[in-house]
């Protein structure tokens, strides 16, 4: 918003207690600045929450990893800053047995550590255009002001252990609807510990931990998990389990769907019998763990493989929907399966939360009206069919759904 009204933007960020904070005293180094409103409001919660070992991202003065090393629950502080010479200044500044201090870009020197406390209050203005590249180091969380929290937040539960916690500082003027989002997508969940407003700003803290259900997964074995898309009704996330890459499935807490994950599970259960979708590892009430399905999506294959491939691939779900036909299953989706058909060594349907048991089942016919749907796209890859000549045999598959009428439907591609 602010970015198009870069005059706007100036007087706001002008106004903003982290502004307010840049240096204009000697007794700290020259790439530090004073610590103002932000630093005292997390403050108050370093010295209520942290414990263990503890790591101040951006440590700047010290402030706060000096706070956290009185603590007598924190074992240990380790505080990290970008720049060599604030390493330096907190090193001859801050005497405490405790307390150590890195030169780090994010986690960049830090690969193998793991927390009990993550501290981070950092640069999250939006950029103006004309600071000069040491201001926006110091108050520029990136140009809309949240990337910096982004990078921190994808890194940040690799280095977090099992119950550990976050403590995040950031204002309005960062985008609290996007900080919210970025915390659930890289599988965490936030407590709002406390605010502070000023006239342009409000600041806000949070304590930020491991989702529960994430935390549930791990316990299993599952390592390395990482943020994949967003779908309507849950989250997707890569992860390591037992060697193999996976998919892990978690629902959005804002969807109203019931049961969704537990329907797919159970479907997939009985389906993997039949060499349909990826293969079910394990699932919970809110959750299901498959294997990876490496490929994708079927527009993408249309437009970078021969006539004959595409054929094959369209061949291959057919049988798949004729099977679950068969079965007397609708999956549903698959009159829009952009998204529901990857293709890598071969053709693998994805996604089952919607599928019911039906008395007329639907899938060959609905596979039918997307492929005619995607006429233009199928004649762009040199793949010729006439649509109203497979609706018409669509119609006969349909008064009777047996393998001469399927093979009817399959033929028109030939």
């Amino acid at each position: 918003m602010y970015t198009r009204r870069p005059n706007k933007l100036h007087q706001i960020i002008r106004s903003s207690s982290i502004y307010k904070r840049t240096i204009n005293v000697d007794y700290l180094c020259p790439l530090v600045y004073d610590p103002r409103e932000d630093s005292y409001l997390i403050q108050g919660f370093v010295k209520k929450y942290a414990v263990g070992r503890v790591l101040d991202m951006g440590t700047g003065t010290g402030i706060l990893a000096a706070t956290a090393s009185k603590s007598t629950k924190v074992r240990k502080v380790v505080g990290a800053d970008i720049d060599s010479a604030v390493i330096t200044y907190c090193k001859n500044t801050i005497k405490n047995k405790k307390a150590s201090f890195v030169v780090s870009n994010l986690f960049s020197t830090l690969k193998q550590d793991v927390f009990d406390t993550i501290i981070f209050n950092p640069p999250y203005l939006p950029q103006h255009p004309k600071e000069t590249r040491q201001l926006a180091r110091m108050l520029s969380g990136g140009k809309h002001g949240f990337e910096l929290i982004e990078k921190f937040l994808q890194a940040a539960p690799h280095h977090l252990a099992p119950n550990g916690q976050i403590l995040l500082l950031f204002s309005s003027l960062t985008n609290k609807g996007i900080v919210d989002q970025l915390i659930e997508k890289n599988g965490l969940q936030s407590e709002l510990l406390g605010t502070q407003k000023f006239f342009m700003e409000t600041l806000y803290c949070y304590r930020i931990t491991k989702n529960s259900i994430i935390k549930r997964i791990e316990h299993q074995g599952v390592k390395n998990i990482q943020f994949l898309a967003h779908g309507k009704r849950g989250v997707v996330y890569t992860a390591q389990y037992k060697n193999k890459k996976v998919a892990i499935k978690i629902k959005r807490k804002e969807s109203a769907a019931q049961n969704r994950l537990q329907n797919e599970a159970r479907w997939l259960n009985i389906l993997n019998k039949h060499h349909i979708g990826p293969r079910l590892l394990f699932a919970g009430k809110d959750f299901i763990v498959y294997e990876f399905v490496r490929g994708i999506f079927f527009p993408a294959y249309t437009e970078s493989h021969t006539p004959e491939k595409i054929k094959k691939v369209i061949t291959d779900v057919f049988n798949q929907c004729f099977t679950l036909d068969k079965l007397g299953i609708t999956k549903e989706e698959m009159h829009h399966p952009h998204k529901h058909i990857i293709i890598g060594s071969k053709a693998t349907l994805i996604d089952f939360e919607r599928t019911h048991k039906s008395a007329k089942p639907k899938n060959v016919t609905q596979f039918v009206q997307y492929l005619c749907n995607c006429e233009s796209q199928l004649i762009a890859a040199h793949l010729y069919f006439n649509p109203l000549t497979l609706r018409r045999r669509a119609q006969s598959y349909k008064k009777y759904p047996d393998e001469a009428h399927l093979q009817e439907i399959i033929d028109e591609f030939q």
